[in-house]
């Protein structure tokens, strides 16, 4: 494993350290492999029912980069960083429901019995929702595995930025975008040319409130 990871005290200054970064250098090219090793230890991230309905698609291509700058308002970073990872949600996840429980049973996580009403409550119960539904439900877990990716990726000595801002059904229509899956966020990966900027933080108090607002 390269660059590996140190997960003790040193976690704090991971946090701590997370800047969104917009300036790349556009010399530095992260590998596949270590692309994929990021992303494993991101995909640890906890899911509605654990059925990791997130998708990735990982645009490492300068001509595709290139082509998706337009479609993100001409962010900078679209075309310096190392690679963009479009977070999807699968609207269909469910359907992977007696793989994942199939495996959870076989590692000895749950009984066989528990495992059969899982599956069959996971697809009843995700399979009856409308699209928009489940769109606010994968919203929900794409947030959680970006944000662990993002760490995992500040841990790793690179830094990232999450990206709200770009069309999405242009986006959609460049990349052929299969129709299950939709779009939550992108996320620029590489090396910073610039640090990001610090920012200061609402305290605990103010944004937090004990058993009743007042």
């Amino acid at each position: 494993m390269s660059n590996e990871l140190t997960l003790t005290s040193d976690f704090v200054k991971v946090l701590k350290e997370r800047r969104s970064v917009r300036h790349y250098d556009p010399h530095v090219k992260i590998s596949r492999d270590e692309l994929k090793e990021m992303l494993e230890l991101a995909l640890t991230a906890p899911s509605s029912s654990n059925l990791q309905p997130w998708r990735f698609l990982i645009i490492d291509d300068q001509e595709l980069q290139e082509k998706l700058l337009p479609i993100a308002n001409n962010q900078q970073q679209v075309r310096d960083a190392s690679a963009v990872i479009a977070v999807l949600g699968d609207l269909k996840s469910y359907e992977q429901a007696e793989k994942i429980y199939n495996r959870t049973a076989e590692a000895g996580f749950m009984s066989e019995e528990i495992k059969n009403a899982m599956i069959q409550n996971s697809v009843r119960m995700y399979g009856g929702l409308a699209p928009e539904r489940l769109h606010r439900i994968n919203q929900f877990d794409a947030g959680l595995v970006s944000m662990q990716l993002m760490l995992v990726a500040r841990a790793k000595g690179y830094d990232t930025v999450p990206m709200g801002g770009y069309n999405v059904e242009k986006f959609k229509e460049a990349f052929s975008v299969p129709e299950t899956l939709e779009p939550a966020l992108l996320i620029a990966i590489g090396k910073a040319a610039q640090p990001g900027h610090p920012s200061s933080r609402l305290t605990v108090d103010e944004v937090t409130y004990w058993n009743e607002f007042h």
